[in-house]
């Protein structure tokens, strides 16, 4: 590969980038007052807000498929796997071709555990480390980093109603 040829794939991927993370800065000031709705979370943290359409894996057929096979997912989309009752929970990245963040959440809504840049195809167990966990939120390998997505960060999803919401809807 020539060297114009390489400067412009980093050029690229900076672009890229750059576009991701604008496109969650619009969507959290487009959203900060959004309802609460099944199709998307909101989350809030010391290092900002943002909003991530979401496909809801809540029963055992949806939540063993997850994101497998895909070979992308948009920039502020995710799949957030909703369970009936807390417990403990581990996932793998079998059949799964696209690096993930894997946010492990408490009935409450908070973030307890993250996991990022899980290794697309690998089955190693990634353990959320708590056995009071009702969500995981999968997004973009590498983007929970990027916007300083942190433990204790609140998630706003109408899953978590009525189970004492650290941020209610």
């Amino acid at each position: 590969m020539g060297n114009d040829t390489a400067r412009f794939i980093r050029h690229r991927a900076k672009l890229i980038r750059a576009g991701v993370l604008a496109l969650a800065a619009v969507t959290v000031a487009s959203g900060a007052s959004a309802a609460c709705r099944v199709d998307s979370v909101t989350l809030r943290g010391d290092w900002g807000q943002a909003r991530f359409s979401v496909e809801v894996a809540d029963d055992d057929g949806e939540r063993a498929q997850g994101l497998m096979h895909r070979t992308s997912l948009p920039g502020s989309a995710g799949m957030l796997f909703i369970y009936d009752r807390p417990q403990r929970l581990s996932f793998w990245m079998r059949n799964t071709l696209i690096p993930l963040d894997l946010l492990f959440i408490d009935a409450r809504g908070v973030v307890r555990n993250i996991h990022r840049n899980a290794i697309p195809l690998d089955e190693s167990p990634l353990e959320g480390g708590s056995d009071a966990l009702l969500a995981v939120l999968e997004i973009n390998g590498g983007l929970s980093a990027r916007m300083g997505i942190t433990t204790g960060t609140q998630l706003r999803h109408p899953a978590f109603a009525g189970r004492n919401p650290a941020w209610p809807c």
